[in-house]
């Protein structure tokens, strides 16, 4: 994976949402356990698609197809992390949402912590099939 800096995503996304690092995320090894990882992704999605596409989703639903994490750095409990979400890609009933976490650490130097790629498929909250992304929901994505 190329190496990225946290200053050039920030002007490549024009959505970004805080992230609270809980003591109750920490592991043993004294940093954010990997599963947790996935929740403030996920979490960054939520948001993203409340706030950006206007996303109604008890009418049509939104579920994961595929994801993968690059984990880059480990995230600390006294780390601020930032989540970084785009849309990379639509087709009729899938897109896809490119993430990042990025932040300072407690000495205030940034880091790239993660990334992740996500194929979000729309689905009929009803019988759990895949639908058309909605029409205003594709629009805005389109903008971003």
């Amino acid at each position: 994976m190329k190496k990225v800096e946290a200053s050039q995503l920030k002007s490549e996304f024009s959505f970004s949402t805080p992230i609270q690092v809980r003591f109750s995320d920490i592991d043993g090894y004294l940093h954010v356990n990997n599963g947790i990882y996935f929740s403030y992704f996920e979490h960054a999605r939520a948001v993203f698609l409340h706030e950006v596409a206007d996303w109604n989703v008890m009418t049509i639903g939104t579920v994961v197809g595929r994801i993968e994490i690059d984990y880059i750095r480990p995230i600390h409990l006294e780390d601020q992390v930032d989540a970084l979400v785009k849309c990379s890609r639509m087709g009729n009933s899938s897109f896809d949402l490119e993430q990042f976490l990025i932040g300072k650490d407690a000495k205030g130097n940034e880091h790239v912590f993660a990334k992740c790629r996500c194929v979000m498929v729309a689905v009929d909250m009803n019988t759990m099939k895949p639908v058309p992304i909605p029409v205003q929901a594709r629009e805005k994505l389109a903008l971003i």
